[in-house]
């Protein structure tokens, strides 16, 4: 029976999401929260935003920071990029990683889509936020599992 968040990942799988955020901010300043919920209730996006503020990702120093929220015995998700990678991202770059993770979570693929979602987005970072001397780690790497 799943009675948390982290109950519907094995340890292995949890460790291939901690890869994947780790591997997309390589050669980034950019950061990646991943945060895993059983339920949302209410607007997915309101609730995204008040884990995105509590998890402090709006403080990185060049606004840098992404959230991946997922709510998963309701199956809803929200991405929020902060303002520094909104101001760079093409207009349509959310909407291509939300339908990427679309369809790997209507064939019960969460992880692999995760995992590609947060490539996608680690890409955008590299590109647009490159790793200067000096950067450091402003986030922790680690998903991040509420108590619901």
């Amino acid at each position: 029976m799943i009675n948390s968040a982290r109950d519907f990942f094995s340890p292995e799988e949890i460790e291939d999401i901690d890869i994947a955020i780790k591997n997309a901010e390589i050669d980034s300043s950019g950061e990646i929260r991943v945060h895993i919920e059983n339920i949302c209730e209410g607007d997915v996006m309101n609730r995204a935003k008040e884990v995105f503020n509590s998890l402090e990702v709006e403080k990185t120093k060049l606004r840098n920071g992404v959230l991946f929220y997922l709510a998963m015995k309701n199956r809803k998700f929200a991405i929020i990029g902060d303002e520094g990678i909104n101001s760079v991202v093409p207009n349509n770059f959310w909407d291509n990683i939300k339908m990427n993770m679309l369809n790997h979570l209507r064939d019960d693929d969460f992880v692999y889509g995760l995992c590609e979602s947060i490539m996608m987005a680690g890409e955008e970072l590299k590109k647009h936020f490159p790793y200067r001397k000096g950067d450091v780690n402003e986030l922790p790497d680690e998903i991040s599992f509420g108590s619901n």
